[in-house]
């Protein structure tokens, strides 16, 4: 069983070292307990898992496809690279069932369930009671937008991981007081970097907490030497990047073989500088609707439980006070300044620090209640903190039956719907606008239809990805795209050059084609369309044609027109 020191923990939570050593003879009780919550979440996440490749979707899906082909081909992801999740990702392609595609997918729902794990320990370690513990990691993870992440192929649920693996060693640290755990924060807080540039707010976090709890060690110039270097050690995997550019990956988004386009990649240059670039109004919007975000992660109740745990802390543990709300507020504050339409799922490390201070309220509501029948019969000495803990395990699960059908994604066969129809009703050497689509997985994983050239309008110039194919150099007659705001007119109108052109109908505003002279026809649905030239004539046989484009994004009879 962990040493813990107990004198050294009264200094900075009294009473908490009591219930900790307390807590220590059941450990094996704990960890069945850290099982079960955890067992629970991979459980909902495995029979919520998209089944196959996915597609491009605002809000909600919008890297997803793409990271599903970088793991199975080891490529270079959009900015800011990712090593670390496409290499871990990559060991699941190899699983023996379902398509590569599904196999990414498993991963975020494994990386998910063990952040719950790991998030279990560290709510044990703050509040020195299991089934608190247990309320706040099953109330993280079954949030709307952690779950949301935990069923496709998505970075943040390693990023929830790292977080609570670097939280956790931190703690371990101030109770044992043993080097090797501050040691090991700062290698996690290294690797932490090579996954999600966010998680760098652990590192002036973790320098607050250890100055609050020992600063001596701030000024042992071998231990922190040590730290530094280990540190640099969980940064390693950005070698990847370089290295792998220098190989020829089959599929990337950006060339990090020289150390100026490796920083641009790393730092995200390419998306510039977005935080605080809106105004007062955008800036209120997303403060007000921050409350409705809250809601929809936790019940109202364990909110309360929330702010009991901060009360708590703020007078009983300073040190872990800094520990949780400084990341707390810096995420939170960095969420709602970043101009990005998706910005609501940065606030799921938030979210992770919340679920620690559920854990802190739930405990303090059961010591309080234990104090208030003490001297009642044991009967109700027992029952109370029983009743008490079933109510709180309730309320973190009470809205799975409601949310499960929203983020149920076990039916959801678009990708694969896309993918199919591209195949079989495109011509040969046809060019394809798109964006962020399964077409690469397309060609590159299930190896079909080699032959289609891919445009994306909404890339920037330097993008490889703007105009790419496995047979072929980018063709420089194609425009140079300034902004991802390109609406496509001036590519189809290259692309028509050399023969048909279609259009995925989810990316683009069809209409835009029609006001430039251009007759859009519909082929499947609303997957794919045909973008034919002024005087030019349709590949698509009049029997399979469907209608054509009349207002944004829609299609009706061929007799309407847009507006």
């Amino acid at each position: 069983m962990r040493h813990i020191d107990e004198e050294a923990t009264k200094k900075y939570q009294p009473g908490l070292s009591q219930r900790l050593v307390a807590s220590a003879c059941y450990g094996s009780g704990a960890l069945l307990v850290a099982l079960g919550v955890a067992g629970f979440a991979f459980l909902l996440y495995l029979s919520t898992l998209a089944p196959t490749v996915l597609y491009y979707e605002r809000p909600e899906l919008i890297d997803a496809a793409m990271l599903q082909v970088h793991s199975y081909v080891l490529g270079i992801t959009q900015p800011t690279g990712y090593p670390t999740w496409t290499m871990l990702a990559h060991l699941f392609t190899y699983l023996p069932f379902g398509d590569p595609a599904y196999r990414a997918n498993l991963a975020s729902a494994v990386f998910g369930a063990a952040a719950v794990f790991v998030l279990f320990f560290a709510g044990w370690r703050l509040s020195g009671r299991i089934w608190a513990a247990a309320a706040g990691s099953l109330a993280f993870a079954v949030g709307n937008i952690f779950w949301s992440q935990a069923v496709i192929a998505e970075v943040y649920t390693l990023n929830a991981l790292f977080i609570s693996l670097v939280i956790l060693a931190l703690l371990l640290w101030r109770d044992a007081r043993q080097d090797r755990y501050l040691l090991a924060a700062a290698f996690l807080m290294g690797l932490s970097l090579t996954n999600h540039v966010t998680s760098g707010l652990l590192l002036p976090t973790a320098a607050l907490f250890v100055f609050a709890v020992d600063r001596r060690k701030l000024l042992d110039r071998r231990l922190v030497l040590k730290g530094v270097g280990l540190f640099v050690l969980g940064l390693v995997p950005y070698l990847y990047l370089p290295v792998r550019a220098l190989t020829g990956p089959p599929v990337y988004e950006a060339d990090p073989s020289s150390f100026a386009t490796f920083w641009e990649l790393v730092a995200g240059r390419e998306f510039g500088i977005r935080l605080w670039t809106f105004g007062p109004d955008e800036f209120l919007s997303r403060l007000f609707s921050l409350w409705g975000y809250l809601l929809e992660e936790l019940h109202p109740g364990l909110l309360l439980v929330a702010a009991v745990g901060v009360v708590t802390m703020l007078l009983r543990d300073r040190a872990g006070a800094l520990l949780i709300g400084v990341p707390f507020l810096g995420w939170l504050v960095y969420a709602i300044g970043y101009d990005i339409f998706d910005y609501f799922i940065y606030f799921i490390p938030s979210y992770l620090m919340l679920a620690l201070l559920v854990a802190v309220g739930a405990a303090t509501v059961l010591e309080g209640a234990e104090r208030l029948v003490a001297g009642t019969p044991p009967l109700l000495r027992t029952a109370t903190p029983v009743l008490i803990s079933i109510a709180l395990l309730y309320l973190a699960v009470a809205d799975v039956g409601e949310d499960y059908s929203l983020e149920d994604r076990s039916e959801d066969l678009t990708g694969r719907r896309i993918v199919e129809t591209v195949v079989e009703k495109t011509a040969p050497d046809a060019t394809v606008l798109h964006h962020r689509s399964p077409l690469p997985y397309m060609i590159l994983v299930e190896e079909r239809r080699a032959d289609l050239t891919l445009v994306s309008p909404w890339y920037p110039a330097q993008n490889p990805m703007r105009v790419w194919s496995v047979r072929s150099t980018p063709d420089d007659e194609y425009p140079a795209a300034k902004s991802v705001g390109s609406n496509g007119v001036a590519d189809a109108r290259v692309a028509a050059r050399k023969g048909p052109v279609y259009a995925l109908g989810s990316s683009i505003d069809l209409c835009n084609f029609q006001y430039t002279g251009f007759s859009v026809v519909r082929v499947d649905g609303d997957l794919l369309y045909e973008i034919v030239p002024p005087g030019g004539s349709a590949y698509t046989s009049p029997e399979e044609q469907q209608g054509t484009v009349v207002e944004s994004g829609h299609v009706t009879d061929e007799t309407a027109s847009c507006s």
